[in-house]
């Protein structure tokens, strides 16, 4: 009778203590990264899952989708391809879906920003065309932009820059002309 009165008593005790625990359920905002996400050897997956802009020459709006995936040939030296995807409309005028490939260069600042983000530029150079026009054609952009880290492997970030595009199309990333982009990349990894 004394063992069970003892178990009853310790195990009343561990019921009553595990009870009284308060658990955090307040998502994660940011992560203090450091240089880890961006080691030479890593990897980054992702893109922007909305961009907008604005053509000087078309007074036009489009929006796009630009997967993205990198290789870390340095520390905070990214190189890799993206695709633009898009859709391009203006006044008076039929939709106009817009593809595009280029491989790109991103370079993150060193000590540019806080420990939970990193600033960083990027150029790209590749092809664009539309479901309007008849040949592909030269895309440039030049990209300014800020990674935030909200866990040690993923980012979200904004971009600002300036896109050009040898045709009078659209590539899906404001092609001649201003674009801001809001995304994500998810940083993998390497082997080491």
């Amino acid at each position: 009778m004394r063992k069970f009165a003892l178990l009853l008593f310790v195990t009343g005790g561990i019921c009553l203590q595990a009870n009284a625990q308060k658990i955090e359920t307040t998502p994660q905002m940011a992560s203090e990264v450091g240089i880890e996400p961006i080691r030479q050897g890593n990897w980054m997956v992702g893109g922007s899952i909305g961009s907008l802009g604005y053509s000087f020459e078309g007074k036009s709006f489009n929006a796009a989708l630009q997967p993205r995936a990198g290789y870390f040939v340095s520390d905070g030296l990214a190189i890799g391809a993206q695709a633009n995807l898009g859709l391009h409309t203006k006044k008076d005028e039929d939709n106009e879906w817009t593809y595009g490939i280029a491989p790109f260069v991103r370079y993150y600042f060193p000590n540019a920003g806080s420990s939970t983000g990193r600033f960083f530029g990027q150029g790209d150079i590749g092809i664009s065309g539309s479901s309007i026009g008849k040949s592909a054609s030269l895309a440039v952009g030049a990209n300014v932009g800020y990674a935030h880290f909200i866990t040690r492997t993923v980012a979200l970030e904004a971009t600002f820059g300036y896109n050009y595009s040898k045709a009078s199309i659209n590539t899906g990333s404001g092609a001649s002309g201003l674009g801001v982009g809001v995304g994500f990349q998810i940083y993998l990894p390497g082997k080491r």
